[in-house]
């Protein structure tokens, strides 16, 4: 039976092969398929053994030829599934749509296709003159008026990936039952014939956008800054920041100008829009060794603060100095948890808390931005991985409710109703506001993260991960996945486990259905267990409550990763 199953999956990867060779794609592809067929094997099979999946959020894949990779042929057929879904489902004379760009490789030839399909189908499209944040196009959706969106980015994937990320009419990354009901147009989408990649009769028009949403992006955005004075007497703070060769290069640095900060240090190298990014190994601020030259760059100037962004802008991590004037990372818990009761201590102080307001965090984000909730009287909604979950309450609140803010942490954060996915240009300018304000009180961020901790307990949180690849991979990740619900832990660290929740029974857990998998410990310890929706990956979240924390989190990190 195994044998015969082999035999299937050659015969499907290779018969999709060669109807790429015998059908109608261009001279080059053709060719790139045969070099890649004759010195590859093990990569021509997978760029063939399926179709790069159009999922919930989109498409997300390594750039090439194939059907299980990013090109010009599976963005067209990705958009014109979209475009059918739009035209099917959404009415108006001038149907719009925003469409935005990062700086990987192939980045602006995949928005330029994006524009010309939607274009062909008669959807009037704005599109960005050059590389934009994520967030910007979030907010700008809403600015235009527009049916959807699309980002061509692969976020903080490596080089070799790029990405594309669908936007609904709210500003958010599409959700049920939207999502699935255009991954069912998308699919029927099943050769590059069935595209329209040239204007037909019925047009729609191409407008750049440019300089002038930039303007009202930042206008807005800044509008949310609560500590103007603490800025003004603490303009001397010294910043780092580098925008990892992506998108944030020029709208970070001019936020904490207009800020009144004196003082933002680049990393020159790192301030080139390069998708081959030089010099990094991953343009990921939650990988310590891409922050390496910003922390240079910072003792050498004697900096206060490093704040680098990935590629689309719209994650963010921080360094900080610690009490023996050294630079430390903070993770994405850190960071959220300082700047939650950062901006919910300024709102308490302005007499802007009250009823309707609410904040949200993922369910494998720290549960101290739910204990600082409680400890302002201000509720916190849980959700699952993915910043779109926190839009969708965003959304399914804004007639009566007001979002102060939340995150995810896996750096991503964001504050008010303008935008909504997470934003990196909106969190740096907290960040700034946020070292001002603890200025005031004789405080760095390091100090006031402790006294945050003195207030509402101590706790560690840490992610570790597996890889696995490929075919073999995926089964693999599959497999430890249906062993942890077929035989759970029955401790954490040592201590008995009081509950399990399966997020695949989403009668129980009130959520949409999901992989995952958590496990609480009787003394409030948590881990949680995920595949990547969008990498290769397993994923492990820790979190442990209590002045031993520390070691509890090595326990938990020991007994789950072998």
């Amino acid at each position: 039976m195994k044998i015969q199953k082999n035999h299937i999956v050659m015969a499907d990867y290779i018969s999709r092969a060669n109807a790429w060779l015998t059908g109608d794609f261009d001279p080059e592809t053709k060719g790139k398929i045969i070099e890649l067929r004759n010195s590859d094997p093990a990569a021509f099979e997978d760029a063939f053994y399926k179709n790069l999946e159009f999922g919930t959020g989109g498409l997300r894949g390594i750039m090439g030829v194939g059907t299980n990779r990013m090109n010009k042929y599976t963005v067209g057929m990705a958009t014109q599934g979209l475009a059918n879904y739009i035209l099917a489902h959404c009415e108006g004379d001038d149907l719009r749509f925003c469409i935005s760009y990062d700086s990987r490789n192939n980045s602006k030839e995949f928005a330029k296709i994006t524009a010309e399909v939607m274009s062909a189908n008669g959807i009037h499209v704005f599109i960005f003159d050059n590389i934009r944040p994520t967030p910007e196009l979030s907010y700008a959706i809403r600015l235009k008026g527009a049916i959807a969106g699309v980002m061509i980015t692969a976020s903080h994937n490596p080089k070799e990936y790029n990405g594309y990320k669908v936007f609904w009419s709210d500003g958010g990354q599409i959700t049920s039952p939207v999502d699935k009901d255009i991954v069912a147009e998308v699919n029927k989408i099943t050769e590059p014939s069935m595209v329209k990649f040239e204007a037909g009769e019925r047009c729609g028009s191409i407008d750049i956008m440019g300089t002038d949403v930039d303007e009202l992006y930042l206008r807005d955005i800044l509008s949310l800054a609560m500590s103007p004075e603490a800025c003004a007497r603490h303009s001397d703070i010294k910043f780092v920041y580098t925008p990892l060769h992506g998108c944030g290069v020029r709208l970070v640095p001019e936020c904490l100008k207009r800020l009144g900060f004196k003082h933002i240090i680049h990393v020159p190298d790192q301030d080139v829009s390069d998708g081959n990014f030089p010099t990094v190994v991953s343009p990921n601020p939650e990988e310590p060794a891409a922050m390496k030259m910003a922390l240079e760059a910072a003792d050498r100037e004697g900096a206060d603060i490093v704040m680098a962004t990935d590629p689309d802008a719209d994650r963010l991590g921080i360094a900080v100095r610690d009490n023996d004037g050294k630079m430390v990372q903070f993770n994405g818990n850190m960071t959220a948890t300082l700047l939650t009761y950062y901006i919910l201590s300024r709102r308490a102080a302005l007499g802007t808390l009250g009823k309707g307001k609410y904040l949200v965090k993922t369910i494998v984000t720290t549960e101290s931005i739910k204990e600082l909730g409680d400890k302002f009287g201000v509720p916190c909604y849980d959700v699952l991985t993915g910043f779109k979950y926190i839009a969708e309450v965003v959304k399914r609140h804004e007639p009566d409710g007001e979002f102060i803010c939340g995150g995810e942490e896996s750096y991503g954060f964001n504050v008010g109703q303008f935008v909504r996915d997470k934003d990196a240009q909106t969190a740096c300018i907290m960040v700034a506001e946020c070292a001002a304000w603890a200025a005031d009180q004789g405080l760095s961020m390091y100090q006031l993260l402790q006294k945050v901790y003195s207030e509402i307990g101590y706790r560690k949180e840490h992610m570790v991960y597996i890889v696995r690849k490929g075919i073999s991979g995926a089964k693999e990740i599959s497999d430890m996945m249906t062993a942890f619900r077929q035989d759970p832990p029955k401790e954490l660290a040592g201590v008995p486990v009081s509950k399990v929740i399966d997020y695949l029974e989403p009668e129980k857990t009130g959520q949409p259905r999901s992989n995952v998998l958590q496990f609480f410990s009787e003394a409030g310890d948590v881990v949680s267990v995920r595949p990547s929706g969008t990498e290769p990956k397993i994923k492990f979240y820790f979190g442990a409550k209590g002045a031993d924390a520390d070691a509890k989190i090595k326990a938990l990190t020991e007994q789950f990763v072998k």
